[in-house]
């Protein structure tokens, strides 16, 4: 199945399913959550006029050349009064400029006499360094939408229109299991055949950052009544994530329970890393099973759960942003499925880590995103490819 196929079918699920219920948290508790409401402006932002600059406020048609009486001087957070005829006011950045000034020149421009009057050496306009009110937002202005992710920025101009709570989606409920008895907790000693588990530790901390509510599963060993069990006591998670055991091998007991008991969509993906990715449930609960090499469990599910995901949450906007790069390096041989290489920017151009094997993670380690190589297409150097930034996905 092609990727965008999978992804479009994906997403199509996330929406028959989404998270309703919301709760109002402090500002301080909104950050990676998604809004549940419109937020409008309840006032118009600035308030008022205010000064761009540190300067003196007039009114354009009192300056004739000859230097200005100062009337006053207005500080930020002062009311001012309105500039009294053929007088300026020394004022200050982001102070209300007074009633009947309509021009702002900068301290710069300014030659103070020794009488205190004040001569301008520029040329002045009407308006000019002064923020018009309701330049940023009006009263009824509707300033983000609902299903926006919640970052530093929203954060603040929520702020800025005196907002110190927000209705935010309730947080995904994940429970992240891992499969096989080949795998053993990182400080234990490892066995004969076993290998540490390292993917549990990637998905945890990827989806602590994009604000999931996470429930450490744990491993599941190869036994299918074991499974089972393991399986049906997660039934008030929104999501079960699984690596590895999902194929259609003698040994993938979680597949195979998901066929028992549930329904499975096994998809074999044009992709790679990452082709045997699942989607099912068991009783009612949606499960996305990854592959279980380290690098596969990375692209997969950056460019398909991580989606996922965020639509399920209500956010539209799940696609990472791609660029467009030359290449420093030749890929000789097409293949039959879209691939994924870790790779950087150097130079300008793409490079990808030399070695490529799903099992690798330290490829994704050295990397800074994903070189994206087309289906049957070859490269040569100055080919020109999408490349993905891990930071457009890594949250």
């Amino acid at each position: 199945m092609p990727v965008e196929q999978a992804l479009q079918q994906l997403l199509d699920m996330a929406e028959a399913t989404p998270i309703r219920e919301h709760d109002v948290q402090p500002l301080a508790e909104c950050d990676g959550r998604v809004l549940a409401q419109d937020l409008v402006s309840t006032l118009d932002l600035p308030p008022w006029p205010n000064s761009a600059m540190d300067g003196y406020a007039l009114r354009l048609s009192d300056w004739t050349g000859e230097p200005l009486p100062v009337s006053q001087r207005i500080f930020a957070g002062q009311a001012p009064q309105p500039l009294a005829a053929g007088t300026c006011a020394r004022i200050f950045t982001g102070a209300p400029v007074p009633e009947g000034a309509d021009c702002v020149e900068m301290q710069e421009n300014a030659v103070v006499h020794a009488d205190d009057r004040v001569s301008f050496t520029e040329r002045l306009r009407a308006g000019q360094n002064i923020r018009p009110q309701g330049q940023e937002t009006t009263v009824g202005e509707l300033v983000l939408n609902a299903g926006t992710r919640l970052g530093p920025i929203e954060l603040g101009l929520a702020a800025s229109l005196g907002h110190d709570c927000l209705s935010v989606v309730r947080r995904v409920r994940v429970a992240v299991l891992s499969t096989g008895d080949e795998l053993i907790e990182p400080g234990l000693p490892l066995g004969p055949g076993q290998i540490y588990n390292s993917n549990r530790r990637v998905l945890c901390s990827w989806l602590v950052r994009m604000g999931c509510e996470v429930i450490d599963a744990g491993i599941l060993p190869d036994d299918l009544e074991k499974t089972r069990t393991r399986l049906a006591s997660l039934g008030s998670v929104d999501l079960i994530l699984s690596t590895g055991g999902v194929s259609v091998g003698e040994a993938d007991f979680l597949g195979i329970a998901l066929r028992e008991e549930g329904e499975l969509a096994l998809w074999k993906l044009a992709i790679k890393p990452g082709k045997p990715l699942t989607f099912g449930h068991f009783r009612g609960v949606p499960v996305i099973g990854l592959p279980g090499n380290t690098a596969s469990t990375l692209v997969t599910f950056a460019l398909l759960a991580r989606p996922y995901l965020l639509r399920r949450q209500g956010v539209q906007d799940v696609a990472p942003l791609r660029f467009d790069v030359p290449v420093g390096f030749v890929w000789p041989q097409p293949g039959n499925r879209r691939e994924y290489l870790r790779g950087r920017i150097e130079q300008g151009r793409a490079i990808i880590y030399r070695n490529q094997s799903s099992g690798v993670l330290r490829s994704a380690a050295w990397a800074e995103g994903f070189v994206e190589v087309l289906e049957g297409t070859t490269l040569d150097i100055g080919d020109r490819v999408n490349f993905i930034p891990l930071s457009e996905v890594l949250n």
